[in-house]
């Protein structure tokens, strides 16, 4: 039985950092299992942060810039880390940092240059797992339900958190995952208004009052009628999202609060909308950096009603699992196995999808 260790790098749309997990994968009659050994949150620099907000208003010359310096930093970064943690790794597994989706023109860009990865830190890379699906018809997202398939099989649903919310659930023997829309894009856009990095426990949002006509507003978005599969990221929340908060009288807190009860009123309507009725009680596993926010957790579970369950697991689970899912994707493409998958993406088929490197000396 092979032991995998990879570091798993991950980098979401709510521009917090970069999530480090030092990962054991290993296969056992034909389960796959895992456990985070190490783990290192690292935060942007105000600079890094500005540069990949703006990533997508960038010329070409200056995308291609960052995609290069972007990939050097990610592998001084996973250097530093290894050195500190001092353990074996194989390989490194990174999703990068994604400047552009949009599917429907066969666009999608994840800035980290996986040769330049590989050079700086000195280990293989596997990355870019997005266009291949996308070159298959494929909305290229979301990715995380192979780990859920494979690791996290008994919840009836799992949720994401992130900048976007992205559920996945089993139906008719087929993984099904989309992005219903929105989770802390919104709430970091707004805490940084206020010059906070986020709200911690959703302490502001609790004090504010909800604004029926922004709710209203914002559960009458186009994208939430859309049928799945679907996927959508910052280009939407910036067309359509930011210009509904800058237009917006109420109070930051206000925002905040109406913006937890629109996510979790999207989020209960999709789980009630898949939940198997032949089960009593359903099990939802919450990660992400939403699970940390009680008050958006409470609230989910207000709008979920009893008969789905909310579970939220350890930290270390909470944020690290898109970094130890991207792990066992590097270790399924290694091993020519799908770890895309068709009934997700809405692509022709499945497929083994990522790009292998190797350090060169410069």
């Amino acid at each position: 039985m092979r032991v995998y260790k990879v570091l798993g790098l991950m980098s979401g749309t709510s521009l917090d950092g970069l999530d480090i997990a030092y990962c054991h994968i290993w296969e056992e009659n034909e389960k796959w299992n895992f456990s985070i050994k190490e783990t290192a949150e690292i935060d942007y620099s105000d600079e890094m942060r500005e540069y990949l907000k703006n990533a997508i208003h960038l010329s070409e010359q200056d995308h291609e810039q960052l995609h290069k310096d972007y990939g050097v930093w990610l592998g001084e970064q996973s250097k530093a880390f290894m050195d500190e943690i001092g353990e074996e790794v194989d390989f490194i597994s990174s999703h990068g940092h994604t400047s552009h989706h949009r599917p429907e023109d066969g666009v999608t860009f994840q800035l980290g240059d996986g040769q330049l990865l590989a050079n700086t830190s000195g280990m293989q890379v596997v990355c870019d797992f997005r266009t291949k699906d996308v070159s298959l018809k494929g909305q290229g997202a979301p990715l995380v339900p192979i780990g859920d398939k494979l690791l996290f099989r008994e919840y009836d649903f799992c949720l994401n958190l992130g900048g976007i919310s992205n559920i996945s659930f089993e139906k008719d023997g087929e993984r099904i995952a989309y992005d219903i829309g929105l989770a802390n894009m919104p709430l970091n856009y707004i805490t940084h208004k206020m010059g906070f990095a986020y709200d911690e426990d959703g302490k502001l949002a609790r004090t504010g009052k909800l604004d029926p006509d922004l709710l209203q507003q914002l559960n009458n978005l186009r994208y939430y009628q859309l049928p799945y599969p679907k996927s959508t990221g910052y280009e939407w929340f910036t067309s359509e999202i930011i210009p509904l908060i800058e237009a917006s009288n109420i109070s930051n807190e206000d925002l905040l609060h109406t913006f937890i009860h629109h996510n979790c009123e999207q989020i209960a309507l999709a789980a009630h909308k898949h939940k198997n009725n032949s089960k009593s009680i359903s099990k939802l596993l919450a990660t992400g950096g939403g699970a940390l926010n009680q008050f958006f957790m409470d609230t989910l579970q207000n709008k979920l009603g009893p008969n789905i369950g909310v579970v939220v697991p350890h930290k270390t689970l909470i944020a690290y699992k898109e970094a130890l899912v991207f792990a066992l994707m590097g270790v399924l493409r290694l091993e020519g196995k799908t770890n895309v998958l068709k009934s997700v993406t809405g692509a022709t088929t499945d497929s083994c999808s990522g790009e292998v490197f190797f350090p060169k000396e410069i």
